[in-house]
């Protein structure tokens, strides 16, 4: 492989997920996307279902053939549901292709607690316990090297960044933990969903998978390593009337008195030379349109020296930093490139 220029196959080409990745890497200075996949549209043009795709790109969609993608690209991007991938990224492994996975199939550890939240049979074990969990910030130097990654999901990736330093440092009581998640309706995929109808979903606003929701072990298995004890979290999904963002609204009580001020400078020096998490000053809260479009993560906070508790905003766009942005972080890092290769977006504003 050539590291100065790399091939790209995207299985999974018509989720939005997919069609994100495409639209990133057509601004990536080091990656050529020379396959597009889908396995229920194959040999049709991929602008015919993405028109907004027209003479940007004149593909058509090729199958699921492993020995075809073998001979047109050097990694693949597995953008599929979940219970798919596991199938996949062993045979494209074994190819010699490098794979990141955009699904949850090697995210959780234990195949007991996979099965437990996804409702079906786990991964082979060797195989997930290949799969570097690539949380850009906090695991990049395990994913510096590797040849098969395992993209966070857009909730836990929320979540997480907006939590880690403090749970790391000990400055919050992790039993205490409440995550209140809202997302926009393109995070339930493409897919017909009764749920994401426009009648539905407009001018409404729900919970949903209340307890239930499979970011749950994802978030709690990171949290858990990072406080060297158990953490079990109370995490409730929302769905809001828009299209793309997530915001992660946390509560937690202190460990000891802190000011906002000390999470700022906390959280500054834990993200620091990482270009994709913006620190808010104190007295300041991120909104979703801020990342409207972008790789960005904005984190703000408020401790409230009343009741001793500390409040966390952490926001994103569901597809890019939640899924496709991330996934061309971690190529980048892969492949030791600056991590912000091709994914240097201003918001879109407003």
């Amino acid at each position: 492989m050539n590291s100065s220029q790399i091939r790209a196959a995207i299985v999974g080409s018509t989720g939005y997920g997919g069609v994100e990745l495409i639209r990133l890497l057509q601004s990536h200075p080091k990656v050529t996307v020379t396959s597009v996949i889908s396995s229920s549209a194959s040999g049709a043009p991929i602008a015919e279902g993405f028109p907004h795709l027209t003479e940007i790109r004149m593909d058509l969609l090729d199958g699921v053939d492993v020995d075809l993608i073998r001979s047109k690209a050097d990694v693949v991007f597995l953008a599929t549901p979940h219970g798919i991938s596991m199938k996949l990224a062993p045979e494209f492994l074994n190819a010699g292709l490098k794979v990141i996975d955009l699904s949850g199939d090697f995210r959780l550890k234990s195949g007991e607690v996979y099965k437990q939240w996804y409702k079906h049979e786990p991964a082979d074990q060797a195989l997930v316990e290949r799969a570097v969990y690539g949380l850009a910030e906090v695991y990049g130097q395990q994913v510096a090297g590797s040849d098969f990654i395992s993209n966070p999901g857009c909730f836990t990736t929320t979540a997480l960044l907006g939590l880690y330093p403090a749970v790391k440092a000990g400055w919050i009581n992790t039993d205490s933990l409440i995550i209140d998640a809202k997302s926009g309706v393109s995070g339930a995929g493409r897919g017909l969903n009764l749920s994401a109808h426009y009648s539905e979903i407009n001018e409404n606003f729900k919970a949903y998978k209340i307890n239930k929701h499979q970011h749950t072990p994802e978030i709690e298995q990171v949290l858990t390593e990072a406080a060297g004890k158990p953490v079990i979290t109370t995490f409730t999904t929302h769905l809001v009337p828009m299209t793309r963002g997530i915001m992660c609204t946390m509560y937690a009580t202190l460990t000891e008195k802190r000011s906002s001020e000390d999470f700022v400078e906390l959280y500054r020096q834990f993200y620091e030379g990482r270009k994709f998490v913006r620190i808010r000053p104190a007295g300041q809260w991120p909104a979703t349109k801020e990342v409207f479009g972008t790789n960005y993560c904005d984190i703000g906070f408020s401790v409230d020296e009343r009741t001793g508790r500390i409040t966390f905003i952490s926001v994103i766009d569901n597809l890019v930093k939640g899924a496709a942005g991330q996934a061309i972080q971690n190529l980048n890092l892969m492949m030791n490139w600056d991590e912000t290769l091709g994914l240097q977006f201003t918001p879109v504003y407003p």
